[in-house]
């Protein structure tokens, strides 16, 4: 992959890298990589394998990530804690190991799973780098070229090796690339080679709250935590990420372009309608109400003074406006939540709405909906095709919806 113009000049700030260290004399290296991985914004978390540990210490590595270090499947084998090799693997935008010796390159092929390392390689949603780190004839041998070659043509990044003096007293081909080069490659990369790079995703997320007085309102459940989950998502995979948030009480996700805080349908529908022509994507993911007061009062009404009966006046439908729009570049994708099946009816609401996809879940299943923090999941396409996610948390849902769409969807 070719380097950016001038990688020093871009940033890593809120990308999480998981370091994986191997046993090489390389490994006093991934020191200087991790602080300056850190120095450019990035988030570290270390695993090292038992050979990794022989030449520097998990200590030196702790301060420098200011995290726990990983090398062992448990961290307290008295009190039974566990390290979650799942977990790293999906809490990374990227699995780098740096340096990557002979022995791991080859259990990288052929699915070896003897260490934490290894287990964590096999367990990983995001992409894999390595930097290769071993002496002259051991990398070239043929074995270990059939390995490398193998990789690259899985997806693996290989950053390639420098020439110069080896830790046997031979010189050639085998050094570990420095880490400010390392350091280059991975910023490049993320400027670059993600996924949704380039694309400009609008997303809305959370309820609206149409006021009936001065403290009351009407709204639902919705915690937004779905369209946060999915703005984390698709930042992270390299996508320009405007979130369009209800009332909620959650942070915006690392790296997310611009996020509009609204209150009401109205104020919702504006900040989507001006800002839909710009966009190569639209995720409808708010609770919008869908009728609000036709009048409201500025201020409290105290018992005995509510009104017999609240008029209400239909809201701008959000997500129709979008599709009424929608140009042949442009893919649209809704939600229903509903209380039953709801097949048929999410079905209908893709046409009607001319949606390329619609995400249907039911208050039925258990964990999923309003203030869970799992969802489980069924998505239709335009073209008929239906596929259906487990119960599972809802990033993890978030990243299995950003990639189908990716492969199914993009023009």
């Amino acid at each position: 992959m070719p380097l950016a113009s001038s990688p020093s000049e871009l940033t890593l700030t809120g990308r999480r890298i998981v370091l994986g260290i191997t046993g090489s004399i390389a490994a006093y290296k991934s020191a200087v990589l991790a602080r300056e991985l850190r120095r450019r914004g990035a988030e570290v978390r270390v695993v090292m394998t038992p050979g990794a540990t022989e030449f520097i210490t998990p200590l030196t590595l702790a301060t420098l990530v200011d995290r726990p270090v990983h090398s062992d499947f448990t961290e307290d084998e008295h009190a039974g804690v566990w390290t979650n090799h799942v977990e790293l693997g999906i809490w990374g935008d990227l699995l780098l190991v740096a340096p990557a010796t002979a022995n791991t390159l080859a259990a990288m092929v052929h699915g070896g799973c003897e260490n934490l390392l290894q287990a964590v390689l096999l367990s990983a949603r995001c992409p894999v780098a390595v930097a290769p780190a071993m002496d002259l004839d051991m990398y070239t041998h043929d074995a270990t070229q059939a390995n490398l070659k193998a990789l690259a043509e899985r997806g693996v990044d290989v950053i390639e090796p420098g020439t110069g003096p080896l830790a046997s007293g031979l010189f050639g081909k085998g050094r570990m690339a420095e880490p400010e080069e390392i350091a280059d490659y991975v910023t490049a990369w993320f400027a670059s080679e993600l996924p949704w790079a380039g694309k400009r995703v609008l997303i809305t997320a959370g309820p609206t709250h149409e006021p009936l007085d001065a403290v009351r309102f009407l709204g639902n459940r919705s915690s937004g935590k779905m369209g946060f989950a999915l703005a984390e998502a698709f930042a992270k995979q390299g996508a320009q990420v405007t979130l369009v948030a209800g009332p909620v009480a959650l942070a915006t996700p690392d790296r997310v372009h611009e996020r509009i805080d609204v209150e009401t349908a109205v104020e919702m529908n504006e900040a989507v309608q001006s800002r839909w022509n710009g966009m190569d994507w639209g995720v409808a993911c708010a609770a919008v109400s869908d009728f609000r007061p036709a009048q409201t009062s500025e201020e409290k009404w105290h018992r005995g003074e509510m009104p017999q009966a609240v008029t209400l006046v239909e809201n701008p439908d959000i997500l129709a406006g979008m599709g009424q729009r929608k140009s042949e570049s442009q893919r649209l994708v809704g939600f229903a939540l509903e209380t039953d099946d709801g097949h048929e009816s999410a079905k209908k609401k893709l046409e009607r709405k001319n949606l390329d996809a619609i995400v249907l879940n039911s208050l039925r299943d258990d964990g999923a909906g309003f203030g869970h923090d799992t969802n489980k999941v069924t998505v239709l396409t335009r073209g008929g095709k239906s596929v259906s996610f487990e119960l599972k948390s809802k990033y993890e849902v978030a990243l299995d919806l950003v990639e189908l769409w990716r492969t199914t969807l993009t023009p």
